[in-house]
């Protein structure tokens, strides 16, 4: 396991507007420390559970790191950044949540790892509890409470997104209707950052398809020649009789 993906990181619950923040000073053409100095002061008034009030510095500023994942990513993750900004571009801010998704992802493949066993138990149920999220995750990452707590953190900003609903029973979610991602080329950008949050950076077109970490969105069927044609980055390999294996270039 890489040290990405070793990275837990979410301790705090990450509200959708923060992020829709981050990519407006972007698209404003604001510098990472002019940034940084505006984030400074717009989350010292956020608060985690979408309201508004004093904060201490050391709350917001786990914030801050979480939201660096727009604006100061890894070096291997600028290329994926750079390219789901200029779709910002062209999209109203309510429908950029595919977009946070997929640099969030990219950053943080435990926020990803707990989409995964979210969807995964969605498969099997329509109800599902924060109990039974909470013993895959420490299968995969050890039984710590710093896994708990990321993982509860994780699944409460999955709320706020408005991808999970809280039930009637406490610490029990139902799943919300998908986001439509109807750009093809965003749902190669999607699959981009599944690659990039699996240890070995590879999966097969198949598993991406349906793939349960990805259970959120409704995403448009794309051929393997789609993403070869849209992609300078993953490689596509054939695979098996009728499948075909999508591979990060030079990982």
């Amino acid at each position: 396991m890489g040290k990405r993906h070793g990275k837990l990181g979410i301790k705090q619950t990450i509200q959708p507007h923060w992020m829709d923040r981050v990519v407006q000073l972007m698209l404003a053409g604001m510098s990472e420390a002019e940034i940084r100095n505006e984030l400074d002061e717009f989350l010292k008034t956020q608060k985690q559970s979408g309201g508004t009030g004093k904060r201490g510095e050391k709350t917001y500023g786990m914030a801050v790191g979480i939201l660096a994942s727009w604006f100061s990513p890894d070096s291997d993750l600028v290329a994926l950044r750079d390219d789901v900004l200029m779709l910002a571009r062209n999209l109203p801010i309510e429908q950029w949540l595919p977009l946070h998704w997929v640099v969030i992802s990219a950053s943080y493949p435990f926020w990803f790892n707990v989409a995964k066993q979210v969807g995964r138990l969605f498969n099997l149920q329509d109800q599902i509890t924060q109990a039974q999220v909470f013993g895959r995750i420490k299968e995969q990452y050890g039984d710590r409470e710093t896994v708990a707590r990321n993982a509860r953190y994780t699944m409460r900003s999955f709320v706020a997104w408005g991808i999970l609903k809280d039930s009637e029973t406490k610490g029990c979610y139902e799943k919300s209707p998908p986001f439509c991602v109807t750009d093809p080329k965003l749902a190669v950008l999607m699959f981009e950052a599944a690659l990039y949050a699996t240890p070995d950076n590879k999966l097969t077109l198949s598993l991406l398809l349906k793939n349960p970490a990805l259970f959120p969105f409704h995403i448009p069927i794309i051929t393997g020649d789609f993403i070869s044609q849209h992609s300078k980055r993953i490689e596509i390999i054939r695979y098996g009789l009728d499948d075909e294996l999508l591979k990060l270039r030079g990982k």
